[in-house]
């Protein structure tokens, strides 16, 4: 039987395209079909103020350094080219500024310079977890199971060690930060970089949000030049490379099964396309509709999105960010944590929960024009702003009505750290939870796809039976992207897991 593809994949996010560009260096005929304009999903960037480059969603490049991804692709010779960020962080209250360095030594002394004790504490905080750390990023790295978890996590040096620190991974990271640092204007910070997957700092068993941040170090953070889409924009040149074909505003209507197998997708535009295999990029809500409902699990049904939690606020500026604290450049290049107190964190999630937006945000500053001339006009600068907790559902009117009150909220909570920013403002893209729904195809806005708490990680992403990357009811049907263990993020890692599970199928498979 002919096909118009070996491997077929819906969606072209960053980990359907890592998947896409593995599957055609082995040799398969590859086609990837997209809904947008734009190859890349969340991680993709367009000029859409003229002279400024906004990226849609994802912007710090971390995890995926600490993967073989760009060098076994080899991304460099598509045209990706990172830029280092240091200091990696710039944290702050609006008052007392400090930086979280590539050098561990570093952050410490100037900590323990600011901070007396906290240095210290930093330096202990690191070493302790450095290697637990690690173990996560090798657990995301392969297909997760129960015996494979254990291994990485029980087994690996020190047993006894690692059972000791049981007790602070099963706790909330909020606690957990709390046992090391003393002075809330250093753990304030930690404590919301934590946050940036969802969960609060008192969801219990969440400390590995917090307990991975020795990996910061480890990989450091950076940008590829020209906006966060120079990662996908390289990952199509290698899939085209390797003699693959990428469809832009080609949406997949309908997965197509036979005999309990996928055979290929219908587009909208009503042509067939058939393929060996079908591997789907896009959310699990959105492969499951596009299936026939017999083959659709309740487990596929129930699986649990959450009620959105962050938006941000993309501005193109006509001059440099200007911190109140006088630190520029230094506080312009890494990812800013600005938050007053751990209270302003627990207020948000409270108004979250009651249904209404924050009124005074704890925030992420981006303003990558700092190391990256091409994203904004000289004395320009592009400054992204991304605040929780946003729920998808309000109690009272409606995003399309309450975007701009919204708006006005986060750049007023800006101004705190650096006044006069809103006088700067020349254009802007607001991304409510409602805006990521409608334009990136993130189900209640939640950007991690699925909520990330314990019962939706690991072995249990996206639901039971599925987390090897394949549908369970139909062959020759698998899965990627940020439904998929390891969840959200920039990482590729879903990506690559899901391209050997394919690759391996496929030399087994004569079909």
């Amino acid at each position: 039987m002919s096909h118009d593809y070996d491997v077929l994949v819906m969606g072209a996010g960053h980990n359907a395209l890592v998947t896409a560009a593995y599957a055609a260096k082995a040799g398969f005929k590859v086609g990837v079909f997209e809904r947008r304009h734009v190859a890349g999903g969340a991680v993709s960037t367009e000029e859409l103020v003229p002279g400024y480059r906004f990226d849609y969603g994802g912007s710090a490049h971390i995890l995926i350094r600490m993967t073989p991804i760009p060098r076994e692709l080899e991304l460099s010779r598509f045209g990706l080219h990172y830029l280092e960020l240091d200091p990696l962080f710039h944290a702050s209250d609006g008052e007392t500024p400090w930086f979280v360095w590539r050098d561990v030594d570093k952050t410490a002394a100037g900590l323990e310079n600011l901070f007396p004790g906290q240095g210290e504490a930093y330096t202990r905080f690191i070493d302790e977890w450095k290697p637990f750390a690690q173990s996560v990023n090798e657990m995301f790295l392969s297909a997760p199971s129960p015996l494979e978890i254990g291994r990485k996590m029980i087994f690996r040096g020190n047993g006894a060690a690692w059972q000791r620190q049981l007790r602070r991974i099963l706790r909330p990271y909020g606690e957990v930060a709390a046992e090391y640092f003393s002075e809330e204007r250093v753990r304030a910070p930690l404590v919301w970089m934590a946050a940036q997957s969802g969960p609060p700092p008192s969801e219990p068993i969440s400390a590995p949000f917090l307990l991975w941040h020795p990996l910061y170090h480890e990989g450091g953070v950076a940008r590829p030049k020209g906006g966060s889409g120079g990662l996908t924009k390289a990952l199509v040149r290698a899939v085209e490379a390797y003699g693959g074909e990428v469809h832009l505003n080609a949406p997949v209507e309908n997965i197509v099964v036979r005999g309990g197998r996928a055979v290929g997708v219908r587009l909208h535009d009503g042509r067939e396309v058939t393929a060996r295999s079908v591997v789907s990029g896009t959310h699990v809500l959105t492969t499951a509709r596009a299936l026939p409902d017999e083959f659709v699990p309740d487990a596929a049904r129930e699986v649990r999105v959450g009620n959105g939690f962050g938006m941000v606020l993309r501005l193109a500026l006509k001059e440099k960010v200007k911190y109140r604290q006088h630190h520029e450049p230094e506080s312009r290049v890494g990812l800013g944590l600005l938050i007053k107190n751990e209270r302003q964190l627990h207020k948000a999630y409270g108004e979250y929960l009651a249904g209404e937006p924050t009124r005074d945000p704890p925030l992420i500053a981006m303003s990558f024009s700092a190391v990256d001339d091409s994203l904004a006009p000289p004395h320009g600068e592009v400054l992204w702003l991304w605040a929780q907790y946003y729920p998808y559902e309000l109690a009272s009117g409606s995003w399309d009505e309450r975007a701009a009150q919204v708006r006005n909220w986060i750049v007023d909570a800006f101004e705190h750290y650096a006044p006069g920013t809103k006088d700067n403002i020349v254009g802007e893209l607001v991304q409510t939870p409602l805006w990521l729904e409608r334009n990136l195809g993130l189900f209640r806005g939640n950007v991690m796809h699925l909520e990330m708490t314990i019962d939706q990680m690991f072995a249990l992403r996206p639901f039971m039976g599925a987390s090897g990357y394949r549908w369970p009811t139909v062959k020759g049907l698998y899965l990627t992207g940020a439904s998929t263990h390891p969840g959200g993020g920039i990482m590729g890692a879903s990506g690559r897991n899901a391209a050997r599970v394919l690759l391996a199928d496929l030399s087994r498979r004569k079909i």
